[in-house]
């Protein structure tokens, strides 16, 4: 009998890179929005410190010159860090520049597996209510853009 766990398995994805399709609505909106998705994640992993609306919009600005997926990147390796995740399939800037949108679906679906729902927030009711309002600012930012 180990008394010390010092063979304790490491902790793994919940989900592969490539199981996207797992959670239809939420590859539906990465596909299409990103931004949101992205903004959802950052907010649970600065544990409510910064807002889906601030990060989405971040997001969503870094994406007119192609540089997402770096700003993508460092939320990817918090997320590993603070849940002791390992670096697959490969190191975190080569598959948030590869596969964006597989990587957030991935994280998305990890935060789902651990507890949280990323698509109301992180905190009380009032909070909520208030990311979902911002996420739906978001989206007409989004689409006043792309006009």
């Amino acid at each position: 009998m180990n008394i010390f766990n010092l063979h304790r398995p490491k902790p793994e994805w919940s989900v592969g890179l490539c199981q996207c399709f797992n959670d239809i609505p939420t590859c539906c909106i990465t596909c299409l929005l990103p931004c949101i998705t992205f903004g959802r994640i950052a907010e649970i992993v600065d544990e409510g410190q910064t807002s889906c609306f601030n990060q989405g919009c971040v997001y969503g600005l870094l994406m007119m010159v192609q540089f997402q997926w770096l700003y993508s990147c460092i939320y990817r390796e918090k997320m590993r860090k603070k849940f002791s995740l390992p670096e697959q399939p490969c190191c975190d800037c080569c598959v948030n520049f590869c596969c964006e949108l597989c990587a957030l679906c991935q994280e998305h679906a990890e935060l789902k597996a651990r507890g949280f729902d990323p698509s109301i927030g992180t905190y009380n009711e009032l909070y909520q209510f208030h990311c979902y309002n911002q996420s739906y600012l978001a989206v007409m930012l989004f689409v006043v853009l792309l006009s």
